[in-house]
């Protein structure tokens, strides 16, 4: 009888349910905004990105330890996720679990963001004073959004484990040798490439449309959920070019800090969360 590899939707329905549940529930609690007009959205410039990102680079330097203390237990738990994914069974699955880890990025990055935050206000800027986020007035927006994200991610898992199934699967790979000859010599494996290229793009940019904005102007801001989606949603329709670069240059910057098992995110997190942290400020008045 072949081993199949083993379907996400068996271990992520219950937690989808889960999310949908409490997503509808805290709308209801986090949707009435105290301000409910949209911000003047700006018209950005390849300019602005530049300066996003040495701003980001000073706010990096001048809290280098504190923002690698925070993002230090990412490259660690997707070394864990890559052991997971080695096993036979889940080794489909491996290349769609660390990119779509990606897609938590901007959970991870709220404290960074705070750290940004604080510095241009001249606040106390530390790693300690990063998990006041808690305390912030739309954290419950904050969490409500990071649950959309932890769903999405779930949902990609499920859509690449569908791929795989409708190209090389059903069954699981004999060896990763064996595995990688499929994928990289036969027409199904090139099919999985392609489709699942595709697909992943599409998942990539609905967060990005979603979260560019929005959880740094949660955090800045006396708004709600839907007017914060809004706004990010806004801002790219608005600078769709600039926006897609933004993204494009994440995604590479991500790469480059991968190949190193991981390591270099230690680096190119805090860069990213700050830098993205005066994107905002840039995109917004």
């Amino acid at each position: 009888m072949p081993q199949t590899i083993g379907n996400p939707a068996s271990w992520g329905l219950r937690g989808l349910r889960t999310i949908g549940g409490h997503m509808v529930d805290s709308s209801r609690r986090v949707g009435s905004d105290d301000a409910t007009e949209m911000p003047q959205i700006r018209t950005l410039s390849r300019m602005d990105m530049r300066a996003a990102v040495w701003a980001g680079w000073r706010d990096f330097q001048a809290s280098r330890s504190d923002a690698i203390f925070l993002v230090l237990l990412y490259p660690v738990i997707g070394l864990v996720l890559m052991a997971v994914g080695l096993q036979m069974a889940a080794l489909p699955l491996l290349f769609p679990l660390m990119a779509g880890f990606a897609l938590l990025g901007p959970v991870a990055a709220v404290g960074l963001y705070e750290i940004s935050r604080r510095r241009e206000t001249g606040e106390n800027a530390n790693w300690l004073s990063a998990f006041s986020v808690v305390q912030r007035p739309r954290f419950g927006a904050i969490f409500v959004l990071g649950l959309y994200l932890a769903g999405l991610f779930l949902l990609w898992m499920m859509a690449a484990n569908a791929v795989y199934v409708l190209t090389l699967g059903p069954g699981a790979p004999t060896s990763l040798s064996q595995f990688a000859m499929d994928v990289f010599t036969t027409a199904p494996g090139w099919a999985m490439m392609i489709i699942g290229f595709g697909v992943g793009f599409l998942f990539a940019l609905l967060v990005l449309v979603v979260s560019l904005i929005s959880f740094p102007m949660l955090l800045h801001r006396n708004v709600g959920l839907p007017v914060a989606v809004a706004t990010s949603v806004a801002v790219f329709r608005h600078n769709p070019r600039i926006v897609l670069s933004w993204g494009a240059m994440v995604a590479a910057l991500l790469m480059l800090g991968s190949i190193p098992m991981l390591a270099g995110l230690i680096v190119v997190m805090p860069l990213l969360g700050h830098a993205t942290w005066h994107f905002y400020r840039r995109a917004v008045i």
